[in-house]
């Protein structure tokens, strides 16, 4: 597929040397394919995510828009952008200079060995180009045949609920159990072993005849209630039971499909971005760096690392930790000795010479999302030298300030921003409640109370596709709720 114009003969020589680099590190990615485009044409796929060809929806003219105005007026620029398929495909801005494609490409062949080897992709859909465009083609022919506005407006209320996926699941088929009566053949008939008469008793007796039956009727009777267990992927469970039309369960499930495809480089942003800024910089200043050029790369790569007060940098943090890694294991500092060791100046002169850094973090790209990388490689030292701090808004004067240096606060705040991308887990727990065909969401309450303003754009959201009246089971500030929408207006009430 080509977007935009094949690359030069010199250029397609730099991506040869920069691929030869990258091999000869250890990376291991699909085939990579660039084309060059203009700064308009990178605007564009931006806004559609990436992608060339999106199904057709305001939202991405809208974010054309934004992106194209903050270009203008100098705030931004995107270098480079990369798709996970096989093969991948890369974007080149056609007004950067050679450093800058050297650079880009370095970064680009590592985010594709991440997207191949990380754990959390391994599900993903390696044909999503092919898989967007047949989706655009889908959606288009809905219009046609329903009206735009009809198909536009359903499409408005998937994205609304978009998120209401299970995001840990490596691959869709994992998200949920199939929502199926348990009645279903020989699964539900008392078992019997084949005997003759005279031996049945021996070989089938009354007794476990009987156990088999008791545990048959208690299936049976929780099956009755459906989902028979809560359900994380909503999304397919609205798409399995609410009463939609056909086009609209397909719509429903292309916007559900795309949620999941995203939700991996969702899980690992920190990671991803700090793997590719790592082998960015080491391929450039040991192999591919002219002198002329040190300058500008100390520039750009700066810019793209500069960590501001009071933000998280992805790039930044995911580089230092995994540099950070990579130093600690091949010293050794890890394990029992060395958590155990209370001694600063021992701790500050440790070194086992293991040289194992190197494999390590080839390691943790394989194994790893951001709230485990997070949680197992973030150190009181780290935190320490990089001057990690938490920060909150100050109820008497409206300013925002630092409110802690302690490091369990800090892990804590940033793997809770990290945890399910820091929206709350909800999951379907009964489609029949109070017998009266409502929807019963269940909100696993973890010590923060629902933003009621966001829960309530959620439930009409929900209320608009299964047609009856909503409830969501949480608890707000310390008392158990139920908060019901009906169509017309939300209410709560206690519940024991």
């Amino acid at each position: 597929m080509i977007y935009g114009t094949v690359l030069t003969p010199e250029l397609q020589k730099l991506k040869g040397e920069i691929e030869a680099h990258a091999h000869g590190y250890g990376l291991d990615f699909f085939e990579t394919i660039f084309e060059m485009i203009d700064y308009k044409q990178i605007n564009e796929i931006a806004s559609y995510g990436g992608f060339p060809t999106r199904y057709p929806h305001w939202r991405f003219g809208m974010d054309y828009d934004r992106l194209s105005k903050s270009y203008q007026f100098g705030l931004h620029k995107i270098y480079e952008m990369v798709i996970n398929n096989d093969p991948c495909y890369a974007y080149l801005l056609n007004s950067n200079s050679m450093m800058d494609h050297k650079l880009v490409m370095a970064h680009v062949f590592a985010h594709c060995d991440f997207f191949k080897c990380n754990m959390h992709f391994f599900g993903s859909n390696r044909k999503m180009m092919d898989e967007m465009a047949n989706h655009a083609t889908k959606i288009r022919n809905y219009m046609d045949k329903h009206g735009i506005g009809v198909v536009e407006d359903f499409i408005d209320i998937c994205l609304s609920i978009e998120n209401l996926i299970d995001y840990y699941a490596i691959n869709q088929e994992d998200a949920y159990k199939p929502i199926k009566s348990d009645e279903e053949g020989s699964k539900n008939k008392v078992y019997k072993i084949k005997s003759k008469q005279y031996m049945d008793k021996y070989i089938n007796p009354e007794d476990f005849l009987k156990q088999q039956k008791e545990r048959l009727d208690k299936k049976k009777e929780k099956s009755k209630k459906t989902p028979p267990e809560p359900v994380k992927d909503v999304l397919y469970f609205l798409q399995e039971q609410a009463p939609l039309e056909t086009w609209q369960k397909d719509v429903l499930s292309i916007i559900r499909e795309e949620s999941y495809y995203f939700s991996p480089q969702g899980q690992t942003k920190i990671m991803n971005e700090g793997w590719a800024s790592y082998w960015h910089s080491k391929i450039m200043t040991q192999k591919a760096l002219r002198d002329s050029e040190v300058i500008d790369f100390a520039d750009h790569h700066s810019g793209t690392v500069y960590m501001r007060p009071g933000s998280l940098n992805p790039y930044k943090l995911g580089l230092e930790l995994f540099r950070d890694i990579e130093e600690r294991w091949d010293k050794g500092q890890f394990g029992k000795d060395w958590d155990e060791c209370d001694d600063y100046r021992v701790k500050k002169n440790w070194d086992k010479k293991l040289g194992v850094g190197k494999e390590k973090i080839f390691e943790v790209r394989r194994l790893y999302n951001d709230v485990t990388f997070i949680d197992t490689f973030l150190t009181p030292e780290f935190a320490e030298g990089f001057k990690l701090f938490t920060f909150d808004a100050n109820k008497r004067t409206g300013q925002w300030e630092i409110s802690s240096r302690e490091f369990q606060k800090i892990k804590d705040k940033l793997l809770f921003s990290l945890t399910n991308f820091g929206q709350p887990f909800i999951s379907v727990e009964d489609s029949n409640y109070k017998n009266r065909s409502e929807l019963l969401l269940l909100h696993r309450y973890e010590g923060f109370d629902l933003k009621i303003s966001e829960a309530r754009r959620t439930m009409e959201g929900v209320y608009k596709i299964w047609k009856r009246p909503i409830n969501v089971r949480t608890i707000i500030q310390g008392e158990k709720k139920i908060l019901t929408y009906d169509g017309k207006e939300h209410t709560e009430e206690n519940y024991d």
